[in-house]
């Protein structure tokens, strides 16, 4: 058996990583076979047991034994040497030159240390018992895998059973302007803000509807019975009245808004910041630079106004021009960790949508993990856009025939079980880094 496996070992080459082909022995005829002797039973047998080899096992010193007999001997001993010559690395005790330089000669090899540490993964995930998997920190991240689980199936059934609440106030987002009541009036009013308040009053008691209200302009705002004389509270009021006229219907005010407005956008944007951030803010700066790219830069990169007007006039500076400071820290954080700019736009919305929020501030911040684990080359990144672009194409042209509750399904899966995926990822990756094989 050592002539055998010493047969095999010379024709494997290290300096390649690859098995070469000896030529044929001249002299021995064509034709004509090899004389083979005999296997017997005792060159396969346990050292321990003197039996036939099950689940073989050789150690350093080259010694086979059965697996089980290894297992027993470890139990009773509580001893990690051989059972036979009692030697923990002989080989490399006698051999110690030729060890040494084989071990370099393989490190050198770039074509095997891939496959060591590709055959070493296949064994951590493939060859453990199922016992141990279960222990220490892997118990620990998989219990808190499955309680952040449980609470988004729990704010997905939350969210579906409020789904007539929602509808009502929806209704103003695909309802004209025009033939707004009284009442809708009034809440179109509330959800510009707590300041708004000052002025619901008047406006109840003038049953304002929405021609009506279309019809406001500054002059009728600045005079009684409205009397708005703040001029900030007064042009914000005027800037929405715009919007209302130009758009015709209410402009969304959260996400589900957004969503129910934008349903292909959204569902876009979400995987696509995801997975390309910097080229999908690129993008709406490119093609969405007033609707989304100028308000979410506003609000992750806010200018420096004063306090006492900061949520006054908050809606009329997302529609102003961004100064150089706020270019300047934009650009530094679109560079460096895009992902922040989603986890702090995410966050100036923690009041609107509390829990929602918090999925996608823990998201960004495993997503900005990931990517300092993961640096990307150029040559990746522009295949990383070509994939991106094909699938957004492809996406594009099979919209139309994609059904809602499809849509629906992908929006939620990676809104709340992306997070979940990928606390997983960042888990493996941290107790299984990359190292230099030997």
């Amino acid at each position: 058996m050592q002539n055998y496996l010493q047969m095999e070992t010379d024709s494997f080459d290290y300096s390649h990583g690859e098995f070469r082909d000896d030529p044929p022995d001249s002299s021995q005829p064509l034709g004509s076979s090899t004389t083979r002797t005999p296997i017997s039973e005792s060159e396969f047998s346990c050292h321990c047991c003197y039996d036939v080899l099950v689940n073989p096992t050789t150690l350093n010193c080259g010694h086979n034994f059965c697996r089980h007999c290894l297992a027993l001997w470890w139990e009773s001993s509580h001893k990690t040497e051989c059972p036979e010559c009692r030697e923990k690395d002989a080989v490399d005790k006698l051999f110690c030159a030729a060890v040494e330089k084989r071990r370099a000669e393989i490190q050198e090899n770039p074509k095997i240390v891939r496959s060591l540490l590709a055959f070493q993964r296949y064994g951590d995930a493939h060859g453990r018992p199922k016992t141990t998997q279960h222990r220490g920190a892997g118990f620990f991240f998989s219990g808190v895998l499955t309680a952040l689980t449980c609470v988004a199936v729990m704010l997905l059934v939350y969210h579906w059973s409020s789904s007539g609440e929602e509808d009502q106030h929806d209704l103003l987002i695909s309802k004209a302007v025009s033939r707004w009541s009284p009442e809708e009036v009034l809440s179109w009013l509330d959800n510009m803000g707590p300041w708004a308040q000052l002025y619901r009053e008047p406006i109840q008691q003038e049953n304002v509807n929405g021609r009506l209200l279309l019809m406001l302009g500054d002059e009728e705002l600045s005079r009684p019975p409205y009397s708005i004389e703040n001029q900030v509270h007064r042009r914000a009021i005027l800037s929405e009245l715009d919007r209302l006229k130009i758009l015709g219907v209410k402009p969304p005010q959260n996400l589900w808004e957004y969503k129910a407005v934008n349903a292909g956008k959204s569902l876009f944007l979400l995987y696509a910041l995801k997975s390309s951030p910097r080229l999908t803010l690129f993008y709406l700066y490119l093609f969405d630079y007033t609707e989304t790219f100028l308000p979410f830069l506003h609000t992750c990169c806010p200018a420096v106004i004063d306090a006492v007007q900061s949520e006054d006039s908050s809606r009329l500076i997302d529609m102003q021009a961004p100064n150089q400071r706020q270019w300047a820290e934009f650009l530094v954080k679109y560079v460096l960790l895009p992902y922040q700019l989603i986890a702090e736009f995410a966050w100036d919305w923690l009041a609107v949508h509390y829990w929602t929020s918090r999925f996608i501030i823990v998201n960004a911040m495993l997503l900005s993990v990931l990517e300092g684990f993961t640096l990307t080359l150029p040559s990746r990144m522009w295949s990383h856009f070509w994939k991106i672009s094909s699938q957004g194409f492809v996406f594009a042209l099979m919209w139309p025939f994609v059904p809602q509750f499809v849509c629906n399904c992908l929006f939620y899966w990676a809104l709340y079980f992306n997070p979940i995926i990928n606390i997983d990822l960042v888990v493996q990756q941290l107790i299984h880094p990359e190292t230099h094989a030997l």
